[in-house]
Parts: C-alpha cells; sequence; structure tokens
C-alpha cells in the first residue's frame, strides 16, 4: 500500500510541474487593435468579427511563427497606452512607427507604408492641401499621427475622436471642415461615400505601419518578424492588400 501510495504521489507531482509548462505554451498572446479603421481592422456588422488587412496578416503571421493570438478590440489612444504598460502582448492597428512610440514599445519590421491626407465634403472648393487648414476646424482620431500633424499647423483647430467613423460622419454633417488621417483609410471612407466625401491635395507625410510588442518580450517580436519575413516572401502581403482593396 505504501509503496502504491509513493507512486501515486510522484505521478500527482509530475503531473503538477508538467501542466503549468504545457499551458503557458500553448496560452494565446493578447493583441490589441482598433477595429475602426477599415480596410484595416473593423467589425463585421453580420458576423460581429473583428476584420481586415492587419487581421488576415497578424492571423498569417502567427500560422508561419507558431504561435496562438487573440484579438481584443480598444480605442487607439487606451490601446498605445496599455502597450507602454505591458496590458497587450502586441498590438496590430496602422500603428505608424515613430521615435517616440519607440521609446514605449517595441517595433516589428514595417508591413505597409502610408501618409496623411486631407478629406473634404465633395463641394468643397477652398480647402486644397493641409496649407488651408489654417482657421479651420479638423477632425481627427486621438493618438494618431493624423492628430499630431493638425496640432502643428498653426491656427488650425483640432477636435479629436475615439473613432475615425464618427469624424467622417461629423464632416459629411457639417459639423467639421475637414478630417486628417491615414491616406488608405480616408480613401476608403471617400469610396463607401462618392457623393459626399473627397480627398484633397496630395499624401504629406511618409509613414510606415509595424506591430507593436510589448516592451521585454523581445522572444516573441523575433517571432513576429521571422512570420513576416516568410508572409512578406511569400507574396501574401500584396495578395491581401488586392483583397481588401488597396491595391490592384
Amino acid at each position: 500500500m505504501k509503496r502504491i501510495l509513493a507512486f501515486v504521489l510522484v505521478v500527482v507531482l509530475v503531473v503538477s510541474m508538467v501542466l503549468p509548462s504545457c499551458t503557458k505554451s500553448t496560452s494565446a498572446y493578447k493583441v490589441a487593435t482598433d477595429a475602426t479603421w477599415a480596410p484595416f481592422e473593423t467589425v463585421n456588422e453580420k458576423t460581429k468579427q473583428i476584420e481586415g488587412f492587419d487581421i488576415d496578416l497578424f492571423n498569417a503571421i502567427a500560422d508561419k511563427a507558431g504561435i496562438k493570438i487573440t484579438f481584443v478590440n480598444v480605442a487607439f489612444d487606451p490601446l498605445l497606452a496599455g502597450m507602454a504598460q505591458g496590458t497587450y502582448d502586441a498590438a496590430i492597428s496602422s500603428i505608424t512607427i515613430t521615435p517616440d512610440r519607440q521609446k514605449a514599445m517595441l517595433f516589428s519590421d514595417p508591413y505597409f507604408d502610408a501618409g496623411q491626407i486631407v478629406t473634404v465634403r465633395i463641394n468643397n472648393t477652398t480647402i486644397n492641401n493641409k496649407n488651408d487648414l489654417t482657421g479651420k476646424t479638423v477632425a481627427v482620431q486621438l493618438g494618431t499621427t493624423g492628430a499630431i500633424e493638425v496640432g502643428n499647423i498653426s491656427g488650425a483647430t483640432a477636435k479629436p475622436y475615439d473613432d475615425i467613423g464618427l469624424a467622417f460622419q461629423d464632416l459629411m454633417n457639417g459639423q467639421v471642415d475637414a478630417v486628417v488621417c491615414d491616406n488608405p483609410v480616408a480613401l476608403n471612407y471617400v469610396a463607401t461615400n462618392p457623393t459626399k466625401l473627397k480627398t484633397t491635395g496630395t499624401v504629406f507625410t511618409n509613414e510606415q505601419y509595424g506591430i507593436a510588442v510589448a516592451k521585454g518580450k523581445d522572444d516573441l517580436l523575433k517571432k513576429i518578424n521571422d512570420g513576416l519575413a516568410q508572409v512578406k516572401a511569400a507574396g501574401t502581403i500584396h495578395t491581401l492588400a488586392v483583397k481588401w482593396q488597396l491595391a490592384q
């Protein structure tokens, strides 16, 4: 009996040591995204699932890297704060790589080129580029590079929004004079509302998107970069860009 009891205790001890290790290795990384920036990340109204270019891309990277991920929908400004605090393991949300952000979080290799552009109502003839925003009320999303750029325009009044969709809605309703945001997002809203909106001028910044990773998670960053390199080599980024109407 004592031998049997001793054997059982050994088995229990071994199992208790192995199970936590298995749980750790198979747990999913928490990935934050602000699902308001179609076509990069948005909530499908029918399925209620988060979808978009960024979502497909990170899923493809995770598959190549052999990691599990789960997406968390959070507004962009709290997303950045959460990444700085280590609340999330990673984030993909059309995040421009900037020196200030690199102080608070790690970044993957770039995966998409973008820039800021001005959007106005279709009948507007007075705003032709960013220099015409002086004296105007300009809608921006909190925490974005668009908000930073408008803040640097002398005489322009930035009106911040948590949701860029609400900014475009206010533009169409005449509540603001213009919206400044990333050009792929702006073009998506113009394509959806061709009789109400238009972009004006040219893209006036050069930006690159990267996947943010919490500081201290260098192993995760390496896995993401390795997976991203494989995805790039396979031509997946172009395929996804075509799928989400970001390229032809």
